[in-house]
């Protein structure tokens, strides 16, 4: 299974990725912000989700709203 980011760019185990857009929290009131970087990602069943570790809570995130560093 290919994971891809918003620019097409291939995803792996580890790779670090950049939010591209100001993003709400489902059942919280905080916001990711544009600029966030995603270290250490883990890719999931879906091909477009990933895993990432953000404020020290792990969240699921789109890949459509991440580019690769």
């Amino acid at each position: 299974m290919d994971v891809k980011d918003s620019n097409g760019n291939l995803l792996s185990e580890g790779d670090s990725v950049t939010v591209i857009k100001d993003l709400k929290v489902k059942g919280s009131s905080s916001v990711i912000k544009r600029g966030t970087v995603v270290k250490n990602i883990r890719l999931t069943d879906d091909a477009k989700e990933i895993e990432g570790k953000v404020g020290g809570s792990i969240i699921v995130l789109k890949t459509e709203f991440m580019k690769k560093m």
